[in-house]
C-alpha cells in the first residue's frame, strides 16, 4: 500500500481530522481493490490508527448510501482517490444526528484533505462543490436514495436478495444488526479463574461489564487488551459469545483423555477453549505456517499446549498419523457473512460467486475429515456465516450422502443479536453474539 503524501509533517498533538480522513479514504481505496480492511489498516501509522479505524468502520457501514448519493451528485464518477474521499465524507455526514463531528467541520476537513493530497488536489474544488450541494439539498437527495435497497441497507444487492430468500421474516433484522457495532466479549480461562471472580477484577479496574453465558463476560464499552486485568497472564481472551459455543458443544460427554482435532484452527481461539475445558490430546491444524505461529502465540499466553501442525485439512495423507480422533472441530472457511458487524469490509469484498465456491471447499473438508473420526465420535461443523448454503443446506447434503452420520440437536443458524433459528440451545438465548452456524454430527458404530 502506498502511503498518502501530506504537504507538511505530522503534528505531535491530536491528529488533524483532515489527516485522518486522508487515511480513511486510502483504506477505502484499497478495500475497493480487494485488500482486506485488516491489512489496509495495518498500514496506517500507529498514532492515527484508532481514529482512522473508527471512522473507516463508520464509512463502511454507510457506504451503500454514500455511493448512491455520490452517483446523484456526480453521475460521472471521479478518479478513484477522489471518489474514495467523496464517498468517505458523504458516509460520515449524510445522517447529521449520528455524524462523528459537526457536518460543516467534516466537509471543510474533507476539502482540506483533497488540497493536501497530490492525487486529488486538482479535484478539490469539485469535491467541495459536491459536498456543499449535498448540505444544501440534503433532504431531497436522501429521499431520492431511500428506495434503493443498497442505499437503504448498505449491503450489496446480491447479499440482500440471498438473505431475503434464506430468511423471509428476519432478513431486515439481520441487515440492521450488521450495521451496528459489535460488543467486546471475553472468554474466561477456566484453568486460571472463573467468570464471577474476573468480573470483580474488572469492577476493581473501573471496567463495567456483565456476565454473558457460561464463561463469557461482555464489556459495556470496548477497551484495549492492555487494560484488562491479567490479560498477559492468560486469564481471559477476546472471543465473541457465538464462537464460545464451539468447545462446550463438541466436548459435552467426551471423556478425559479423548483425542481431539481442531481443523482450520488459526488463530487458535477455539483450540485454546478446548484446552481450557478438556484434559486430553488436542491437535491444532492450519494450512498457513504464519497463522500456525499465531496459534502457538495464543497458547503460550494462556499457558496451554497442543500439537500444532501445518497442513491442508482437505488432504489428510500429508499430515495425519493414522490414529482416529474421538472428536473433530471443523471451523470451515466461509464468507464470514455472520461477522459483518465486526468486520464491515467483508460485505464489500465478497462476490456472489464466493458463496458457491466456499460451499464446495466446505463439502470437500467434510468429506476428507469424516473418515478420520472414530465410530461413535463426533464432528462439530461450524461457520461464521448466516447463509444457508454454508449451513443447513451444506449439512443436509452431507447427511444425504453419509448414512453413518446423524445430526444431534445443536444450535443451527444463529443470527446476530441473539436470534436463533433451527435446533436452538435455549440456554444461550438472550446473549449478544455474531451470526454463526453449528451442526453436531455423530458417527454410527455399525
Amino acid at each position: 500500500m502506498k502511503t498518502p503524501v501530506a504537504s507538511e509533517p505530522a503534528s505531535h498533538q491530536q491528529p488533524e481530522l483532515w489527516r485522518q480522513l486522508q487515511w480513511v479514504a486510502q483504506v477505502l481505496l484499497h478495500i475497493r481493490s480487494g485488500v482486506s480492511g485488516t491489512a489496509a489498516l495495518e498500514e496506517v501509522p500507529l498514532p492515527l490508527r484508532p481514529g482512522v479505524q473508527s471512522l473507516a468502520f463508520a464509512v463502511l457501514r454507510q457506504l451503500g448510501r454514500a455511493e448512491a448519493l455520490r452517483a446523484l451528485l456526480a453521475p460521472r464518477k471521479p478518479s478513484p482517490p477522489a471518489d474514495a474521499l467523496l464517498c468517505t465524507a458523504l458516509a460520515l455526514v449524510w445522517q447529521e444526528a449520528s455524524a462523528p463531528y459537526e457536518v460543516f467541520t467534516l466537509v471543510n476537513q474533507a476539502v482540506e484533505t483533497a488540497k493536501r493530497t497530490p492525487a486529488m488536489r486538482a479535484q478539490a474544488n469539485f469535491i467541495n462543490a459536491c459536498l456543499r450541494r449535498f448540505l444544501r439539498e440534503r433532504e431531497a437527495l436522501v429521499n431520492a436514495t431511500q428506495n434503493m435497497p443498497v442505499a437503504r441497507w448498505n449491503h450489496p444487492a446480491w447479499w440482500i436478495k440471498r438473505l431475503q430468500t434464506d430468511y423471509p421474516e428476519q432478513w431486515q433484522a439481520i441487515l440492521e444488526a450488521n450495521n451496528r457495532q459489535a460488543p467486546m466479549t471475553l472468554r474466561v480461562n477456566a484453568r486460571q479463574t472463573d467468570s464471577a471472580s474476573y468480573l470483580q477484577q474488572l469492577e476493581a479496574a473501573g471496567i463495567a461489564a456483565h456476565l454473558s453465558g457460561a464463561s463469557g463476560i461482555t464489556l459495556n464499552k470496548a477497551t484495549g487488551v492492555q487494560n484488562l486485568p491479567g490479560f498477559d497472564a492468560g486469564w481471559v481472551s477476546v472471543q465473541d459469545a457465538a464462537a464460545q459455543m464451539a468447545a462446550p458443544l463438541l466436548l459435552a460427554g467426551l471423556p478425559a483423555g479423548a483425542r481431539v482435532l481442531d481443523a482450520c484452527a488459526a488463530p487458535g481461539g477455539k483450540t485454546a477453549h478446548l484446552l481450557e475445558m478438556h484434559d486430553g490430546e488436542v491437535t491444532a491444524l492450519d494450512i498457513d505456517p504464519e497463522r500456525c505461529q499465531r496459534i502457538e502465540g495464543t497458547l503460550t499466553r494462556l499457558g496451554l499446549q497442543a500439537q500444532v501442525l501445518v497442513g491442508d485439512a482437505a488432504h489428510p495423507k500429508t499430515w495425519w498419523d493414522g490414529r482416529l480422533y474421538d472428536a473433530i472441530l471443523l471451523d470451515a472457511p466461509c464468507t464470514a457473512s455472520g461477522i459483518v458487524r465486526r468486520h464491515p469490509d467483508v460485505r464489500w469484498l465478497r462476490r456472489e460467486t464466493d458463496v458457491a465456491q466456499l460451499a464446495q471447499t466446505q463439502a470437500a473438508l467434510l468429506k476428507a475429515l469424516w473418515p478420520l473420526l472414530k465410530p461413535g465420535g463426533r464432528l462439530l461443523y461450524c461457520t461464521c456465516s448466516v447463509f444457508k448454503a454454508e449451513g443447513d443446506l451444506q449439512i443436509q447434503t452431507f447427511l444425504a450422502h453419509n448414512t453413518q452420520a446423524r445430526k444431534i440437536p445443536s444450535v443451527g443458524h444463529l443470527l446476530p443479536k441473539s436470534t436463533a433459528i433451527g435446533d436452538a440451545v435455549t440456554d444461550n438465548q438472550g446473549i449478544d453474539h455474531d451470526g454463526f452456524y453449528y451442526a453436531l454430527l455423530e458417527k454410527s458404530t455399525v
